[in-house]
């Protein structure tokens, strides 16, 4: 038995490296290939002697006027080759909005609120076994206006969360960066349930007194994704609008949505989804870059709303008794699995090295070829990036990710331990858990970060950092006074 074992060890660490030696190989082919070249060049050349490169350039035959033309076209050359580059855009920083111990729910205060509000014995077992497995902590908060019984769901106390959550996010942000109104080229708030008029980017140019000819834009109805929709559109500004920077505002106004019905697809935003916000500073100055954490790489958007199971998947309408809220379809799961495929299909060649890409190339090429049965390749895109931040949308969403990414405990840590400390902040998730990583002293220069987030409609969209300087432990932000409690047990279930 323990020689089974030896050989079928010994097996698997020869299988590695031949696996390494592959990658090696692969990724690095070109350089395998020119150093003989250039060698063998340097050694030619080192073997004449100056008569014989003297006579050679000679025998080029070249005048001043061949020269001063070839000089030309090489400046030429590299002039358009600059100018058509897209323009670097820069993440100088970001702050999440840390919502204050006063509004608080733990598990106790939020199930005797339901009963209070509600008689239906059914709906309160049901949220009940929802909270259980939610993999929710008992530090989770709602606005003030939903610690109201019944809860406060008006305009003004829709608007008052609003400007708490933005202005203290925004606050933060200015504080940290030394951001001036004037400096602001470009705003883009995004908040799917709320739309106010004035717009919430309106209200962010009377507060903080912005210019007359600021760019704003206002995103609704985009569901959890958002936040890297509104990414994406700072990103299109910024490569038309030279020297600018963008202020990124994502959040979800709660106070308006509280659904006081009985049905079950519509009961569980209510036991999920908590107050958050975060703001981001994007630039393409190029000054900015010697402060800036994060350099932007890509953005791939996946859209399924063409598949009416995937319009209908997460969707706002009224129960029979007239009560308005967010149906979440028996189908998530599995509609949010296509888009993923969909969207790292799109994302795989521009992040994944070559020896991975071409080993799904080879066993999708086998399974149209010589066997249809065989399994499909799952890339491994843990070659690809260091770290991974997965919309926090409920603990199924990252269970579902870690296995069919073949991610480790520690890639989905991020993602576990924000669920389990905020909730569910809607497209401001992705923030909190870069928040984490940089807690923990984890994020270093050259490092390469994955965002995933999805929404309704139905969204997948990813977006890549590169962290361009080693990320010091921030002293402040929203796991200040609790990230040395992290990480946490979280078990399968609470009994409440």
């Amino acid at each position: 038995m323990p020689s089974a074992l030896g050989s079928g060890f010994a097996g698997s660490v020869r299988l590695k490296y031949v696996k390494l030696g592959y990658q090696y190989l692969v990724n690095h082919f070109l350089a395998l290939l020119l150093v003989p070249v250039m060698a063998a060049t340097a050694i030619e050349l080192a073997r004449l002697g100056p008569g014989e490169l003297l006579a050679l350039w000679r025998a080029l035959h070249l005048d001043l006027v061949h020269i001063l033309c070839s000089a030309f076209l090489v400046v030429f050359v590299a002039t358009v080759y600059f100018m058509s580059r897209p323009r670097p855009v820069f993440l100088v920083d970001y702050c999440c909005y840390k919502p204050s111990p006063s509004f608080r729910v733990p598990f106790t205060t939020f199930m005797e609120h339901i009963k209070l509000i509600s008689n239906n014995d059914r709906s309160l077992r049901f949220q009940t076994r929802i909270l259980e497995r939610s993999g929710l902590g008992e530090e989770t908060c709602l606005p003030p206006a939903n610690h109201y019984i019944p809860p406060n769901p008006s305009m003004e106390a829709s608007r008052a969360e609003a400007q708490l959550v933005i202005f203290n996010a925004i606050d933060d942000l200015v504080r940290r960066t030394g951001l001036k109104p004037k400096d602001i080229d470009i705003l883009v708030v995004n908040c799917s349930l709320f739309s106010p008029t004035p717009s919430l980017s309106a209200m962010i140019i009377n507060k903080y007194k912005l210019r007359s000819n600021i760019r704003s834009f206002n995103l609704s109805g985009m569901g959890c994704s958002a936040g890297l929709i509104s990414i994406d559109l700072a990103r299109d500004m910024l490569q038309v609008h030279p020297n600018s920077n963008a202020l990124v505002i994502s959040t979800e106004i709660i106070t308006p949505n509280f659904y006081h019905g009985s049905r079950r697809d519509m009961l569980l935003p209510n036991c999920l989804f908590r107050m958050g916000a975060a703001a981001i500073l994007l630039s393409n100055r190029r000054r900015e870059a010697r402060r800036a954490k994060y350099r932007l790489v890509h953005v791939v958007r996946t859209h399924k709303g063409a598949d009416d199971r995937a319009y209908r998947c997460v969707y706002e309408e009224e129960d029979d008794e007239g009560h308005s809220g967010i149906s979440l379809s028996k189908e998530l799961m599995a509609i949010a699995g296509e888009a993923l495929k969909s969207n790292i299909t799109t994302m795989g060649p521009l992040v994944l090295p070559m020896s991975e890409q071409l080993l799904f190339f080879f066993r999708l090429v086998g399974r149209k070829v010589v066997n249809s049965k065989w399994k499909p390749y799952i890339p491994d895109f843990k070659l690809a990036f260091e770290h991974f931040c997965i919309h926090a949308g409920g603990r199924a969403v990252i269970d579902e990710l870690q296995k069919n990414l073949e991610l480790s405990p520690r890639h989905v840590e991020a993602s576990r331990m924000t669920l389990h400390r905020f909730g569910n902040t809607s497209s401001s998730s992705l923030w909190y858990e870069l928040a984490y990583i940089e807690a923990k002293g984890r994020m270093r220069k050259g490092d390469r970060v994955w965002q995933i987030g999805f929404g309704s409609g139905f969204k997948c969209n990813s977006a890549v950092w590169k962290c361009l300087r080693t990320v010091k432990t921030p002293t402040d932000g929203p796991w200040e006074d609790c990230i040395q409690r992290y990480p946490v047990h979280i078990p399968d279930v609470v009994k409440l």
